[in-house]
């Protein structure tokens, strides 16, 4: 695994990482439950979502009492696991008492530049497209490792970098059948060179600072959890006063 104190960019040119570790906490009491809290009038809270000072993508009330961050790498195969089965996770986020933010833990120039394109969407659809890429991770991996000039654009040391990337993997094309024109993504990938930077900087500090060694890992309130499946999560949503 990816020691992330020592990530630098010029390291993302490695080939893909999938080896993933799981994480260790304390249990937490159980809390009564809590009462749903309403949506603002003519939206839902799954509609809610924005870009976070520590550069997740958060969804959901943003004044909920229980916080579920969760970090992930977009090449991670236990994180597309999760994401599949998480799908009760939509009806916490709808009664207003659980918000979802998405962080990146960075594993290699792929997942980084699925990252960047991803904030080249509207906050609101962020979350939906990075599932749209778990959801299909294995063709994503088998046609970027198939490409003859991935190797080619990874070794490309200038902002163009991951444009490249982008159209030698097939991630241009990926996104632009999801409503992300090529235009659209090479515009902002081009007009935004600080982006990727940002979400390695995020990644390697937010680590070591919180102790993130693999992916997915979860935190509810700011307790790590001791675990990875949808049952510890909800768990902890529940025990925190989610129902």
């Amino acid at each position: 695994m990816m020691k992330l104190n020592r990530l630098a960019l010029s390291a993302l040119a490695a080939p893909m990482l999938l080896g993933l570790a799981a994480c260790g906490s304390d249990e937490a009491e159980t809390a009564a439950a809590l009462d749903p809290i309403e949506a603002p009038e003519g939206t839902t809270w799954s509609q809610v979502a924005e870009f976070t000072a520590m550069g997740g993508i958060q969804m959901g009330n943003p004044d909920a009492p229980i916080k579920l961050v969760e970090y992930a790498s977009h090449t991670c195969p236990a994180c597309a696991n999760w994401s599949e089965n998480s799908g009760p996770l939509e009806g916490y986020i709808e009664s207003g008492l659980v918000s979802f933010e998405l962080r990146n833990q960075v594993h290699d120039a792929l997942d980084l530049t699925i990252a960047s394109i991803i904030r080249c969407a509207e906050p609101s659809t962020a979350i939906p497209l990075a599932k749209q890429g778990w959801s299909n991770l294995q063709s994503i991996v088998q046609t970027a490792q198939a490409s003859p000039d991935l190797a080619a654009a990874m070794a490309i040391e200038d902002d163009s970098r991951f444009q490249a990337i982008a159209q030698a993997s097939g991630l241009l094309e990926f996104f632009a059948q999801r409503g992300l024109s090529t235009e659209q993504v090479n515009q902002c990938l081009a007009n935004n060179p600080e982006v990727p930077r940002q979400i390695v900087e995020n990644s390697a500090v937010q680590s070591d600072e919180l102790g993130v060694t693999g992916t997915p890992t979860f935190f509810v309130n700011g307790r790590k959890l001791d675990g990875t499946s949808w049952a510890v999560v909800e768990t902890a949503l529940q025990a925190a006063g989610a129902r």
